[in-house]
């Protein structure tokens, strides 16, 4: 049966290899792909953000119809190999869903005439970028780990996970090192993001890992043989993260005095929110989750289970099918969404009152700045408080507000409603978010009037609310 796939949130396994070696500092990445075809992710475009910024360590070998027709791309590629085989990089070459199509397989020919360039086969054409991004970790630790026994340096953590092209990536970093740094510890490697090659086997060495996210690093970080710990989100799972950093590496005094630290520092916004009469709002408050795995749990845990709001839904979009989320959308609209572009183009669609907050790709969003973490005891903070304004921004469109005008004011003449048609409102206003009833009623009420007026009519019947559907 023919199913139609909208808007695909995913990229292909071949975008992940790119985002996860181009991040390495030693490495260039030639891609075997078409012309064109590099240049999304080569200047930054992909997510119409700079979670990828430029990337200087990236060559195409710009397939053209000749290429891919007939004479394949080994030629082409030996012709980049050798414009950068005296550069001071490791070389990996990957193919994309293009050059896989014509099996352009060159492991035999770099083998023979090139053996320090290493052939990286994406699977573009069937694994995602999540499935890419996880086995590519595996791929370097395969190809560029020393084999050693570990030495493992006690004190250390490395974390595994941050790469170009995730969500929020700088903002949750921060947020976990400082968490890290304050148990007394010292960060070893943010891998690959911040990383080298020769980084790879001293990785083994660290006294904890870390996982960022929940999509991908996990193979990695268990071929390691170390105690692993994933980011949290929340108060419940931070403070259990805390607590676990100090017990894996007998430093749970300083541990406990930095949890201490926490509750009187980072987490007293949430606490005075807490007290005050924003908290009111919260068991009113209905959300929805459109994102990767990592912050669809964590938010669903943190705003649901620990602050008490109701979600309506959460949907991982690595598998959800976009038709269901519109579709959703249209039958109950949450009063927040943390979703992707494709999420904030339906709202407008559907002319919902709801307001969108990112917390995905792909999106026109620029997230470098360190201040807006949504991991953590920081995270938080920061969400709710993202919340708490948005709920006073909502407030404000209740004023009065009278708009100054030369003309005099227009006489219309009084609609009345049948009862019929106030039923329908009724029903109509319910599936609004709560805090925006009023307003949307009020709005519905006006549309309503107006229409049966330049109908020449005096009563708003059902046949009007329905052409306002």
């Amino acid at each position: 049966m023919t199913r139609t796939i909208r808007d695909e949130s995913t990229a292909s396994a071949y975008w992940a290899a790119v985002n996860t070696f181009c991040a390495l500092h030693d490495v260039h990445v030639i891609a075997d792909a078409p012309v064109g075809c590099y240049n999304l992710v080569g200047v930054a475009v992909m997510d119409y953000t700079d979670a990828v910024p430029y990337l200087e360590n990236l060559t195409p070998t710009s397939l053209t119809e000749k290429e891919i027709s007939s004479s394949g791309s080994t030629q082409k590629v030996q012709g980049i190999i050798e414009k950068l085989k005296n550069e001071k990089k490791e070389l990996i070459l990957i193919s994309s869903a293009e050059s896989e199509m014509i099996g352009s397989n060159h492991t035999m020919m770099l083998r023979h005439s090139y053996p320090d360039v290493h052939f990286f086969d994406s699977r573009s054409l069937g694994e995602n970028e999540w499935q890419g991004r996880d086995r590519a970790l595996v791929w370097l630790h395969e190809q560029f780990d020393d084999g050693r026994p570990a030495e493992v340096e006690p004190g250390t953590v490395s974390i595994i996970g941050p790469t170009y092209g995730c969500f929020n990536s700088p903002s949750d970093l921060a947020e976990i090192k400082r968490i890290v740094e304050g148990c007394g510890l010292t960060i070893k490697h943010v891998y690959p993001f911040e990383s080298n090659l020769h980084d790879i086997s001293d990785l083994k060495n660290s006294d904890i890992v870390i996982v960022m996210y929940r999509e991908f690093g996990q193979t990695l970080a268990d071929l390691l043989g170390r105690p692993v710990l994933q980011a949290p989100f929340g108060l419940s799972e931070t403070e259990h993260f805390i607590e676990n950093l100090g017990r894996l590496t007998n430093r749970q005094k300083e541990a406990a005095a930095f949890l201490t630290l926490e509750k009187k520092t980072i987490l007293k916004p949430i606490w005075d929110l807490w007290r005050g009469p924003q908290s009111e709002w919260f068991p009113t408050i209905r959300f929805g989750v459109v994102a990767d795995q990592t912050y669809t749990e964590g938010l669903k845990k943190f705003l649901s289970q620990e602050m008490g709001m109701a979600c309506l839904f959460n949907h991982n979009s690595q598998t959800t099918n976009n038709n269901d989320v519109r579709e959703e959308l249209a039958n109950q609209q949450p009063q927040f969404l943390f979703g992707r572009m494709a999420d904030k183009i339906y709202l407008a669609e559907l002319g919902a009152k709801t307001r969108f907050i990112p917390a995905g790709f792909p999106g026109p969003i620029v997230r470098r700045a360190l201040g807006t973490p949504f991991m953590g005891h920081s995270g938080a903070v920061y969400l709710l408080q993202e919340i708490v304004n948005a709920l006073y921004d909502t407030l404000f469109h209740f004023l009065p507000i009278s708009m100054r005008s030369s003309e005099g004011p227009i006489e219309t003449k009084k609609i009345t409603w049948t009862k019929e048609a106030n039923a329908i409102l009724e029903e109509i206003v319910k599936k609004a978010p709560f805090i925006s009833q009023i307003s949307f009623g009020r709005d519905m009420k006006k549309k309503a009037e107006a229409l049966a007026a330049k109908q020449g009519k005096e009563t708003v019947t059902p046949d009007i609310l329905h052409m306002l559907k």
